[in-house]
């Protein structure tokens, strides 16, 4: 039995780490996305920053995980670069991948995140951006949203500790009801 779930580790492992450099994206191209997407594009007016990661993958069997990197702004000016990673254990099957923004409401919001390393916490959530419905809950918080089209945002999102998150599914199929946390490191200056 522990081989087995050896094998899933390490098929969710490589599956994440093959999924993010075959979409990866321009942070350009992301960041015009999420201007245009509905309930997003008002934060790029009163946000102090925001972290964009253009793609995310995400796979899982049983244990899974997911991985991006991205990069931080201030004003609309490059201070550096972040990476994403998420390990979670659950019912799940399948891989798919995603865009996602991290905005910042002020300066304090901005130094918490880029402190070292940063993790959300239990009570974040996540603002969905596509024609879908999901739902979930692990340490990453309870979600669930529901929209019309890939320039309508869901309905929700607001700042929790200072920070409000937005994803935009770009594709793949997944099914989990899993226990998962993200976890952020931060390079100044790339």
């Amino acid at each position: 039995m522990k081989s087995v779930h050896r094998l899933f580790l390490s098929a969710s492992i490589f599956a994440v780490a093959i999924a993010g450099p075959a979409f990866a994206g321009e942070d350009t191209d992301t960041i015009n996305l999420f201007k245009h997407a509905g309930r997003s594009s008002d934060y790029f007016n009163t946000a102090y920053g925001y972290a964009v990661f253009p793609n995310i993958g995400k796979a899982g069997i049983v244990v899974g995980g997911a991985r991006g990197e991205g990069h931080t702004y201030v004003h609309g000016s490059r201070t550096g670069a972040t990476v994403m990673n998420q390990l979670s254990i659950g019912f799940q099957l399948g891989g798919e991948d995603y865009s996602e923004i991290i905005f910042f409401k002020d300066k304090s919001a901005y130094e918490s995140f880029t402190s070292g390393n940063f993790e959300f916490d239990a009570n974040a959530s996540v603002t969905a951006i596509t024609a879908n419905a999901s739902a979930s809950a692990g340490t990453t918080g309870a979600e669930g949203s529901a929209s019309g089209g890939q320039n309508d945002a869901a309905t929700g999102g607001g700042y929790y500790k200072g920070m409000a998150v937005f994803t935009v599914a770009k594709g793949g199929l997944m099914y989990a009801a899993t226990i998962a946390g993200q976890k952020f490191d931060f390079t100044p200056g790339k």
